[in-house]
């Protein structure tokens, strides 16, 4: 072999370990992430996570399928949702009312949103704290954007306002699992 196609050929092989390691290594992040029962979760994601709502269109059903009973239906684009537990088609979740119901994947997304499910406004600040300006109000039951959440503050942004939320005001950023996943679909909070 001459020292031009040995060169070539160890390059190839540098190529293929390093590729083989990086998919090993997204394998054994994804091999990591488990469902409520501890069995792995088909799309390698954490349960519980958050999605929205794509369209102001979304049947909500009894069951992981087509064949099981619509519930009822969501008329919110961009509703934030509780990941609970999954198939690879489908999502089981818990909705800012407490209540869980299954979705297919392809009517949600990964665009994060937080949510007012309070009765009273809550402050748009400039900054993250709450001596810093207001800069706007969020209605109840309403929606914004979030960007990020640190030290118990949330970056929201509407347009071309941007500012901060209090993490504990919206939904849609919780840590913990809000629904059992053992909790049949349709049913409220429980």
């Amino acid at each position: 072999m001459s020292s031009k196609a040995a060169a070539i050929f160890q390059s190839l092989r540098r190529r293929i370990a390093v590729s083989v390691a990086v998919l090993g290594l997204g394998l054994m992040c994804a091999a990591g992430a488990t469902m409520p029962d501890g069995r792995p979760t088909p799309t390698g994601l954490e349960v519980p996570r958050w999605i929205s709502l794509k369209s102001s269109h979304v049947r909500a059903r009894q069951g992981p399928g087509l064949d099981y009973p619509i519930l009822w239906e969501y008329r919110a684009a961009g509703l934030p949702v509780q990941v609970i537990a999954e198939t690879t088609e489908w999502r089981k979740i818990c909705d800012p009312d407490g209540a869980v119901a299954w979705i297919h994947r392809t009517v949600s997304s990964g665009r994060r949103y937080v949510f007012n499910t309070s009765a009273e406004e809550v402050m748009i600040h400039a900054g993250k704290s709450q001596a810093s300006a207001v800069r706007a109000r969020l209605s109840p039951r309403s929606l914004v954007s979030l960007d990020e959440c640190e030290d118990g503050w949330c970056q929201v942004r509407a347009r071309r306002l941007r500012g901060w939320v209090q993490e504990r005001a919206v939904f849609g950023v919780q840590r913990r699992a809000l629904c059992n996943a053992d909790r049949p679909a349709g049913t409220g909070r429980g």
